[in-house]
C-alpha cells in the first residue's frame, strides 16, 4: 500500500524521470501534488505496471492531481549538461511549472539538486513507496513514450515504437547500420567500443 505524504506539509510534490539510460529522445521529468485523501489501488511504481495500466491511469491521475506537470529535456541539452544534471533540470522544470509552490518535495532516487529553497528528500524506491512519486513516475513514462512513438514515425528503422529508444541489441545495430539522427544523444556510448561512430 503506498503512502499518500512523507512530510506533514499540504502541498507536498512528488517528483520522478523516465528515460535517463536512452540513447536516443528527451529524458522527462513530472512534478504531482495530490489531495490529501486519494487514493487509488492500481497505482504503483509506472516499472511495475502494463503500458495499458499506465495509459488507464494517466486521464485519471491529470483529473484528480491538485496540480501536475510535465517537462522533456532533449537531447542537445543533455550532451551539453551530462544526463545527472539534465534530469534535475527536468524535475525543476515541471515543479516550476505547478499552478501552486509545493511546499514539500520528495524525490524518487537518492541524489536531487535543491530547488529555490524548498525543502525536500529523496527516497531510494520513492516510485514504489509513495502516490506522488508513482503518479510522476506514470507521467513521466506516458509523455515520454507518446513523444518516442511521434518520432518513430520520422525514422521507423530505429523502432523506437517499441524500445523507446533504450539500448537494445536491435537500437544499436540499427545505428551500427544507418549512424545517428538529432534526436540520438551523442555524449552517451550509442556502441561498444570496437564499433566506434565519426561525429
Amino acid at each position: 500500500m503506498l503512502k499518500s505524504n512523507y512530510s506533514k506539509f499540504s502541498f507536498e510534490c512528488g517528483t520522478d524521470e523516465a528515460g535517463r539510460g536512452c540513447l536516443a529522445g528527451p529524458v522527462t521529468a513530472a512534478a504531482v501534488i495530490l489531495p490529501k485523501n486519494f487514493s487509488n489501488s492500481l497505482l504503483n511504481d509506472s516499472k511495475q505496471l502494463s503500458e495499458k495500466n499506465r495509459n488507464l491511469l494517466k486521464p485519471i491521475l491529470e483529473s484528480v492531481a491538485t496540480s501536475f506537470s510535465v517537462a522533456h529535456i532533449y537531447p542537445k541539452r543533455i550532451d551539453e549538461i551530462n544526463i545527472l544534471n539534465a534530469s534535475f533540470e527536468a524535475m525543476h522544470v515541471a515543479i516550476g511549472r505547478l499552478d501552486c509552490v509545493p511546499r514539500f518535495i520528495i524525490v524518487d532516487g537518492n541524489r536531487f539538486k535543491p530547488y529555490q529553497n524548498i525543502p525536500f528528500e529523496t527516497i531510494v524506491k520513492g516510485d514504489g513507496k509513495y502516490l506522488s512519486i508513482a503518479a510522476a513516475s506514470i507521467l513521466a513514462k506516458t509523455y515520454r513514450d507518446a513523444y518516442m512513438n511521434q518520432i518513430h514515425e520520422e525514422f521507423p528503422m530505429y523502432n523506437w515504437k517499441q524500445n523507446k529508444g533504450y539500448p537494445t541489441k536491435e537500437h544499436r545495430e540499427a545505428i551500427k547500420k544507418h549512424g545517428i539522427t538529432p534526436y540520438h544523444r551523442k555524449s552517451f556510448r550509442l556502441l561498444p567500443e570496437q564499433l566506434k561512430l565519426d561525429f
